[in-house]
């Protein structure tokens, strides 16, 4: 399948690209078939020298079938050449620098929110852990009025449960 692709040129940190008719299964920087234009991105858009097309060749291969890379196609609706391609859903891309940062501190505001939400949330569950625990102080004193003897047992199996495991300690000792 032929694409019209860019091939990476230039020196470190310094890229010129070619915009070439190459075999998909082809290397970005390999083998191609015909150059058909250069594009520097490191020049200003309103400059001549950022993009050379040959506007008759392009669209000899675009009918022979090349389709264009989604950075090639840019290119050539800005050119004018094809329709501009659709834009991309990226949305950070789209907003604004300056938007952005309002947004990334709305979006601070709102983490803390929760964080402070769930610190209020800890000590509602601990009150309700705690409620149980004085029905149940509440539950047993009635118990206690009615009949005495199940809180005496109470107080006489939590002292055994401790002797129990005092005296393998000591066996172990």
């Amino acid at each position: 399948m032929l694409k019209l692709r860019l091939s990476m040129g230039g020196t470190k940190k310094r890229p010129v690209y070619k915009i070439v008719v190459a075999d998909s299964r082809f290397a970005r920087d390999g083998r191609f078939i015909e150059k058909l234009g250069f594009f520097n991105p490191l020049m200003p858009k309103e400059k001549k020298e950022r993009v050379g097309l040959s506007n008759d060749r392009i669209k000899y291969w675009l009918s022979q079938g090349a389709q264009p890379t989604t950075r090639v196609a840019k290119i050539l609706g800005e050119n004018e050449l094809i329709p501009m391609p659709k834009k991309g859903n990226n949305p950070q891309k789209a907003i604004p620098k300056k938007d952005r940062k309002k947004d990334e501190k709305v979006d601070e505001k709102k983490a803390e929110t929760p964080k402070e939400g769930a610190k209020t949330e800890a000590p509602k569950e601990e009150a309700k852990t705690e409620a149980p625990k004085e029905v149940a102080k509440t539950e047993a004193p009635k118990e206690v009025a009615k009949t005495e003897a199940p809180k005496q047992e109470a107080k006489t199996e939590a002292p055994k449960e401790e002797a129990k495991t005092e005296a393998p300690k000591e066996e172990a000792k």
